[in-house]
């Protein structure tokens, strides 16, 4: 008896190929995964430890004496994936390097790592990827390693990203929530709110007068220039940084507050929101103190140095609208108030839910 062999009985072992969307062979080790990698991937970042695509990328570390490094990590979400003023990719190239730089370290080398549903676009793959690339690059920080993965329809949002970071910190430079002292004074960098009301007004379909736009930008920068005005022989006037992403301003100085076992004080007339974005949180009745911002940090500063650091704020483009909002005090450990316009002060009590979620 012969056995008889009918091609027509074996089915192709290779994906079906859809030219204008992501595949599930795309995240695995399939040609269309090599060709994703090397013809998208590498390209936009053009890094040549990246483009040798080793399992890990090997680096040059010497550290002067003092010197520490910074590591961190961050996962973004963001609905909508493109928004006024930038995009996920943005987002995730500058969100991890304010981390690094929150801690006074000098951004150097990033990880990008995508979990895509099958079916996006690739056309918007292609847009996420030039916008993470663009972003490493206007910033001077380099994307050494990453991973793909591709993840069946509705196992996630079109597309997720995580983003590691590693940076020196300086010699001397030792930024703490804890550090906080009676007396300090802190300084925000410009406008509240921008971010969390341009993703509301986009994903709500809201319009206004003067559109919305993101604050998202790399504060690497400027914060050098506040260590390097900060920075004092007999100690560091500048306590501590941090950018006023989810929970906004609000929640970060809680977070000082409790660390330090201080109290915080801020006046109503002199925190800055834009035209636009005040208008916009007053229609809907929302307090720009608790919406997200991701171009914007805080600096805690010793009295006798912040002038000086603010000052130099203002000659930076990223901190021309800096303004002294508040000061550190003995009484009221670990609470935050606001002093009103009209005099009376109320104390600042965090929500207990999200006021928006998914806005990074």
């Amino acid at each position: 008896m012969s056995l008889q062999v009918k091609p027509e009985n074996f089915g192709c072992p290779l994906p079906a190929a859809d030219e204008d969307t992501v595949q599930l062979a795309h995240g695995g080790g399939s040609r269309l995964a090599a060709e994703l990698i090397e013809q998208t991937m590498v390209p936009a970042f053009g890094d040549p430890v990246l483009s040798r695509l080793e399992d890990q990328a090997v680096l040059e570390a010497q550290l002067d004496p003092g010197e520490r490094l910074a590591f961190t990590t961050d996962s973004f979400v963001v609905d909508p994936l493109f928004f006024p003023g930038g995009s996920i990719g943005e987002l995730a190239i500058n969100g991890t390097i304010n981390d690094l730089a929150m801690g006074g370290a000098r951004p150097l080398y990033l990880s990008v790592a995508l979990i895509i549903e099958e079916g996006l676009p690739l056309a918007t793959l292609h847009r996420v990827v030039a916008a993470l690339g663009a972003a490493a690059q206007a910033a001077g920080v380099r994307v050494v390693t990453g991973d793909t993965k591709v993840v069946g329809r509705g196992s996630c949002d079109k597309i997720f990203i995580n983003t590691s970071g590693i940076g020196v910190v300086p010699a001397g430079v030792t930024l703490s929530a804890a550090n906080l002292q009676p007396g300090d004074r802190i300084i925000i960098s410009g406008t509240m709110a921008d971010h969390g009301m341009a993703i509301m007004s986009c994903r709500q379909g809201l319009s206004f007068a003067q559109p919305l736009t993101s604050d998202t930008a790399a504060l690497h920068q400027l914060t050098e220039v506040i260590l390097t005005v900060a920075a004092k022989p007999a100690g560091q006037a500048l306590r501590a940084m941090r950018d006023p992403t989810r929970g906004g301003v609000a929640a970060v100085l809680t977070e000082l507050a409790r660390a330090s076992r201080v109290g915080v004080m801020i006046s109503e007339e002199t925190l800055p929101v834009a035209g636009p974005v005040k208008g916009a949180c007053e229609i809907l009745g929302i307090d720009p103190l608790f919406v997200a911002n991701e171009g914007k940090l805080l600096a805690v500063v010793a009295p006798e140095a912040a002038e000086e650091v603010l000052r130099a704020m203002r000659n930076h483009p990223l901190g021309r609208q800096a303004a002294i909002i508040g000061e550190v005090t003995a009484a009221n450990s670990g609470l935050v108030a606001l002093r009103t316009a009209l005099g009376p002060e109320r104390v600042i009590d965090l929500p207990s839910g999200e006021l928006l979620p998914r806005i990074c």
